[in-house]
Protein backbone atom coordinates (compact mmCIF):
# COMPACT_ATOMS: atom_id res chain seq x y z
CA UNK A 1 0.00 0.00 0.00
CA UNK A 2 1.73 3.34 -0.94
CA UNK A 3 2.07 5.51 2.15
CA UNK A 4 3.36 9.02 2.28
CA UNK A 5 4.77 10.51 5.29
CA UNK A 6 5.61 14.08 5.87
CA UNK A 7 7.94 15.81 8.02
CA UNK A 8 9.71 19.38 8.48
CA UNK A 9 7.55 21.78 9.11
CA UNK A 10 7.14 24.41 11.20
CA UNK A 11 7.41 28.26 12.23
CA UNK A 12 9.37 30.22 10.67
CA UNK A 13 10.49 34.01 10.30
CA UNK A 14 9.97 35.74 6.88
CA UNK A 15 12.95 35.34 4.63
CA UNK A 16 14.04 32.02 6.93
CA UNK A 17 13.95 28.72 5.30
CA UNK A 18 12.86 25.24 5.75
CA UNK A 19 13.30 21.65 3.83
CA UNK A 20 9.94 19.53 4.21
CA UNK A 21 10.33 15.76 3.49
CA UNK A 22 8.30 13.22 2.36
CA UNK A 23 9.26 9.55 2.74
CA UNK A 24 7.48 7.21 0.74
CA UNK A 25 6.89 3.41 1.83
CA UNK A 26 4.97 0.29 -0.32
CA UNK A 27 6.37 1.56 -3.79
CA UNK A 28 9.73 2.90 -4.91
CA UNK A 29 10.30 6.52 -6.73
CA UNK A 30 11.27 5.03 -9.95
CA UNK A 31 7.53 4.08 -10.81
CA UNK A 32 6.30 6.95 -9.26
CA UNK A 33 5.62 11.00 -9.78
CA UNK A 34 5.57 12.79 -6.70
CA UNK A 35 3.85 15.74 -6.17
CA UNK A 36 4.21 18.61 -3.59
CA UNK A 37 1.04 20.84 -2.77
CA UNK A 38 0.12 23.45 0.01
CA UNK A 39 -3.85 24.54 1.05
CA UNK A 40 -3.55 27.86 3.08
CA UNK A 41 -7.03 27.98 5.14
CA UNK A 42 -10.09 29.00 2.98
CA UNK A 43 -8.16 28.34 0.01
CA UNK A 44 -7.74 25.95 -2.47
CA UNK A 45 -5.13 22.85 -2.54
CA UNK A 46 -1.92 24.09 -5.19
CA UNK A 47 0.49 22.19 -6.83
CA UNK A 48 3.96 23.36 -5.82
CA UNK A 49 6.58 21.16 -7.93
CA UNK A 50 6.74 17.89 -8.94
CA UNK A 51 10.10 15.47 -9.77
CA UNK A 52 9.39 12.76 -11.96
CA UNK A 53 10.79 9.06 -11.86
CA UNK A 54 13.70 10.00 -14.02
CA UNK A 55 14.64 13.13 -11.41
CA UNK A 56 13.18 15.61 -13.58
CA UNK A 57 11.52 18.26 -11.74
CA UNK A 58 9.21 20.91 -12.55
CA UNK A 59 8.51 23.76 -10.25
CA UNK A 60 5.98 26.52 -10.32
CA UNK A 61 7.07 28.10 -7.06
CA UNK A 62 10.56 29.91 -8.14
CA UNK A 63 11.95 29.91 -4.58
CA UNK A 64 11.34 26.45 -3.98
CA UNK A 65 13.15 23.26 -5.24
CA UNK A 66 12.37 19.57 -5.34
CA UNK A 67 15.11 17.21 -4.93
CA UNK A 68 14.82 13.24 -3.97
CA UNK A 69 17.07 10.80 -2.85
CA UNK A 70 16.41 6.93 -4.14
CA UNK A 71 18.59 5.36 -1.49
CA UNK A 72 16.20 6.74 1.12
CA UNK A 73 13.15 6.69 -1.07
CA UNK A 74 12.09 9.98 -0.18
CA UNK A 75 11.47 13.48 -1.73
CA UNK A 76 12.28 16.99 -0.55
CA UNK A 77 11.19 20.24 -1.02
CA UNK A 78 13.70 23.12 -0.17
CA UNK A 79 12.30 26.12 1.10
CA UNK A 80 13.73 29.86 0.78
CA UNK A 81 13.48 33.22 1.25
CA UNK A 82 9.64 32.79 2.66
CA UNK A 83 6.65 34.67 2.92
CA UNK A 84 4.03 35.25 5.33
CA UNK A 85 1.67 34.10 2.16
CA UNK A 86 3.47 30.92 1.91
CA UNK A 87 1.77 29.82 5.57
CA UNK A 88 -0.32 26.59 4.62
CA UNK A 89 -0.48 22.87 5.07
CA UNK A 90 2.38 21.32 2.95
CA UNK A 91 1.15 17.97 1.51
CA UNK A 92 3.36 15.19 -0.94
CA UNK A 93 1.13 12.92 -3.45
CA UNK A 94 1.84 10.55 -5.47
CA UNK A 95 1.13 10.16 -9.12
CA UNK A 96 0.54 6.12 -10.64
CA UNK A 97 2.24 7.81 -13.62
CA UNK A 98 6.26 8.49 -13.64
CA UNK A 99 6.33 12.07 -15.74
CA UNK A 100 4.81 15.18 -14.23
CA UNK A 101 2.48 17.15 -15.83
CA UNK A 102 3.33 20.83 -17.14
CA UNK A 103 0.88 21.85 -14.23
CA UNK A 104 0.64 20.26 -10.99
CA UNK A 105 -2.86 19.78 -10.26
CA UNK A 106 -4.15 17.87 -7.01
CA UNK A 107 -6.73 15.65 -8.92
CA UNK A 108 -4.07 14.06 -11.21
CA UNK A 109 -2.57 12.07 -7.52
CA UNK A 110 -3.30 8.87 -6.52
CA UNK A 111 -2.01 8.94 -2.98
CA UNK A 112 -1.41 11.43 -0.28
CA UNK A 113 0.79 12.10 3.07
CA UNK A 114 -1.12 13.91 6.12
CA UNK A 115 0.54 17.02 5.73
CA UNK A 116 2.77 19.00 7.30
CA UNK A 117 1.78 22.68 8.60
CA UNK A 118 4.64 25.51 7.51
CA UNK A 119 4.06 28.88 9.47
CA UNK A 120 5.38 32.14 8.29
CA UNK A 121 5.61 34.72 11.28
CA UNK A 122 7.35 37.03 12.96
Amino acid sequence: QLQLVESGGGLVQPGGSLRLSCAASGFTLDHYAIGWFRQAPGKEREGVSCIDSSGYANSEKGRFTISRDTAKNTVYLQMNSLKPEDTAVYYCAARSVWYCSKYVTPSEYNAWGQGTQVTVSS
